[in-house]
């Protein structure tokens, strides 16, 4: 049965870092913005920065926000950020009020990332690796942003790093607290300002049983490597962000079998047959026209 998620505002969906709307035939987020729109609800994807600080990419979602209601006579969007994508939504959220009814955060590090803060201790500010890093993460942004066929817009790769990591995310938290627990792991505030808050997010799941998994989603076994890394929460993270870090407001689940890449969409493998976390978006949809949004 088809699910009706016709929202009664549109949807934005916001890319972290890396991200993208569409690189050739490979679209960022094509599965859930093709579901959503099958379910009845206005979809759009904003272009950012694909490394940059929270604020400056926040700012340019600001503006597409504004195209996006003079495009369609709305009032209102409901944002929907995925990784560093929460924490620009958060950020226009707590900037524009008047222009938000929802900030949904999807695998995002709403508290930093142990991953963030491991890479930033292993690049000293100033010496030569650090340059390196930036040089080729800048060049491979400027690559991304080719292929996208989009307009050039800035990148930085170090004042993205510094944004992810426990410290940066704990400096923009103090500004912009809004829906944010009180205790770690716990539940934020629904409403702030008229605005409802919510979070889901996943972690990886024990060992694998067959190493050949790995072989065919790669980026899976990438990531239950980069997991060893983490020390605060070392069996409860995707990869990426920690399970706990990803609370904000409602938290609709946080162990999810579902890495960081998951979260994005189709799932394979094994995931495929417990899971479809496209599903998981038009589920949400769903949930915020029930509540009016």
């Amino acid at each position: 049965m088809q699910r009706n998620a016709q929202t009664h505002y549109p949807i934005l969906l916001v890319h972290g870092l890396f991200g993208f709307e569409r690189i050739g035939s490979v679209h960022l987020f094509h599965e859930v913005k093709q579901a959503l729109r099958c379910a009845g609800a206005s979809v759009f994807i904003p272009h950012l920065s694909v490394t940059h600080s929270n604020e400056e990419r926040g700012d340019q979602l600001l503006a597409q926000i504004q195209r996006v209601l003079e495009g369609t006579g709305a009032n209102k969007v409901n944002l929907i950020g995925h990784s560093q994508g929460a924490l620009a939504a958060r950020y226009a959220a707590a900037t524009a009020p008047g222009k938000v009814a929802s900030v949904t955060s999807v695998s995002g590090p709403n508290h930093g990332s142990e991953l963030a803060d491991l890479l930033r201790k292993a690049l000293t500010p100033g010496d030569l690796p650090e340059r390196v890093a930036e040089t080729v993460a800048t060049l491979f942004a400027d690559l991304l942003s080719v292929f996208s066929g989009k307009r050039r817009i800035p990148h930085n790769a170090i004042a993205a790093l510094n944004a992810l990591t426990t410290q940066g995310v704990g400096a923009f938290n103090q500004k912009y607290p809004q829906g944010l627990p009180q205790i770690w792991g716990g539940k934020g505030r629904e409403q702030v300002n008229g605005i409802r808050y919510y979070s889901w997010s996943g972690i990886l799941q024990g060992k694998r049983q067959n190493d050949e998994l790995d072989a065919v989603d790669p980026s899976q076994g990438l990531l239950r490597a980069l997991s060893r890394y983490f020390t605060t929460e070392p069996l409860q993270n995707d990869g990426v962000v920690g399970r706990y870090s990803s609370h904000l407001g409602t938290v609709i689940r946080s162990d999810y079998p579902l890495d960081h890449l998951g979260t994005l969409g189709p799932a394979s493998g094994q995931n495929a047959r417990r899971l479809d976390p496209v599903d998981l978006y038009v589920q949400h949809a769903a949930r915020l026209k029930k509540a009016g949004l």
